[in-house]
């Protein structure tokens, strides 16, 4: 999609960014001592722009375009990154080191906002200015870094599985709730004449965030964690091995197909819904895109959603969403604050669900029947957002995700023993974090 455009042009502002990405790279990162001042005064009236990945569904453009039709000296440019969340992160990374005003409002994924926080490349909010006390709790403490509210919560997110319904009908099955049971699945599935040419499951295992997303899944859902509750690595474990076999066992044996190993979010969305896959762990924001009436879904009215399985039982997912910030070089902040406000309402976030499935942060929009038929999937979501395990929240995020990317994706296509990449990648990991 072509995002609609508004007041200066985000040409000059990439331009800005890019002729200083030198001065960026020698610049201090993750290391908390950046000068800007977190708690700076949210001051200045005026033209803002809002920074973050596309979004197809056109909902967060339509918000854009309801401010911008009544603050015409306000305007609202949408500077769009790419898709790829590393890349996104590391645009914004680079234009705070830059102390660049280019970018004022960063749609930030959850696990960056301790790192931005931490190197003051955001600045606080005022609470009282937000309605976090209507907000799920989960997602305000993913908003916070040493008791300080940095974010306003913009959309929550929970891993959930999805199924193809009319196939486990036919086979006489029912979705997983175990990594065995799920394998049993789609071997019954699989022997079907109408399931010729399907593989069973795929979820996202580029080396991109999305792998440390399942792999810090498939640990909790063997009964590990990534990281202890004081913040040291604790990935050499048996738990933790547990989960990486099953990842490596999935994909050597063809449980996982082969282009899966390039899959994020969006080719497994594709390959599900071109009628590719029995199973997909995947985010809520593609259950409309599955669900389509108009032709472009092979599996509209044929798939349902379930939690993750695990080793014994349900699984455990990470939280994921977004959340909006300030950066501390922006200019115009009190606009800026004014905007998130209204962008993060509550009444904006039932609007967006007419176009999109991203979750919202209410808890009362889970539990308003008029939603809940157009959007089943979100009881289902809300007791995986609750119980849910947040990412590590360190400083160095940037380095931890890297070094699980490089082990697990490694470990999973062959290339080394799972046991030796997590004993390697304790010792990488306990040298990052100190």
């Amino acid at each position: 999609m072509i995002q609609r455009r508004h007041g200066r042009t985000v040409a000059a502002a990439t331009l800005a960014i890019g002729s200083m990405i030198a001065l960026a790279a020698c610049s201090g990162g993750d290391g908390g001592d950046t000068a800007a001042p977190a708690e700076a005064e949210l001051t200045g009236r005026g033209p803002i722009t809002y920074v973050s990945s596309p979004d197809a569904s056109g909902a967060a453009q339509e918000t854009i375009d309801a401010w911008n039709a009544e603050h015409p000296d306000e305007q609202v440019e949408w500077i769009e990154l790419p898709l790829d969340a590393d890349q996104q992160r590391q645009q914004m990374v680079q234009n705070a080191q830059i102390e660049s005003d280019a970018y004022t409002v960063l749609n930030l994924d959850v696990v960056w906002t301790s790192e931005f926080a931490a190197n003051r490349w955001i600045t606080a909010l005022p609470e009282d200015d937000l309605p976090v006390d209507e907000m799920i709790p989960a997602t305000v403490d993913a908003a916070t870094y040493a008791d300080t509210l940095f974010a306003a919560p913009y959309y929550t997110d929970g891993a959930l599985l999805y199924s193809r319904s009319d196939l486990l009908q036919a086979a006489g099955v029912e979705a997983p709730e175990t990594w065995e049971e799920l394998q049993a699945a789609c071997d019954a599935v699989l022997a079907l004449p109408e399931a010729a040419g399907m593989s069973c499951y795929a979820g996202q295992l580029d080396r991109n965030e999305g792998l440390t997303v399942n792999f810090s899944e498939a640990v909790a859902s063997a009964g590990g964690s990534l990281f202890t509750a004081d913040g040291q690595p604790d990935v050499d474990t048996p738990e933790a091995l547990t989960a990486l076999e099953w990842l490596a066992d999935g994909y050597a044996d063809g449980t996982i197909p082969r282009d899966a190993i390039t899959f994020q979010e969006e080719q497994g969305r594709e390959a599900f819904q071109s009628g590719s896959l029995v199973f997909l762990r995947n985010w809520p924001y593609i259950y409309n895109a599955l669900n389509a009436a108009d032709g472009s879904s092979s599996v509209s009215g044929k798939f349902s959603v379930s939690p993750i399985p695990g080793l014994d039982g349900p699984g455990v997912s990470t939280l994921g969403g977004r959340n909006l910030a300030i950066s501390s070089y922006a200019e115009n902040k009190e606009t800026a604050l004014e905007f998130i406000r209204f962008f993060v309402s509550e009444e904006q976030e039932r609007a967006r669900l007419d176009l999109s499935s991203r979750a919202p942060v209410y808890s009362a929009l889970f539990e308003d029947a008029a939603v809940t038929e157009r959007l089943p999937y979100l009881p289902t979501l809300l007791t995986a957002v609750e119980t849910g395990q947040p990412r590590p929240k360190v400083v160095q995020y940037g380095a931890v995700t890297a070094a699980i990317q490089d082990a697990v994706y490694e470990a999973v296509t062959g290339d080394t023993d799972p046991e030796e990449a997590l004993a390697a990648l304790q010792t990488e990991l306990e040298g990052i974090v100190g």
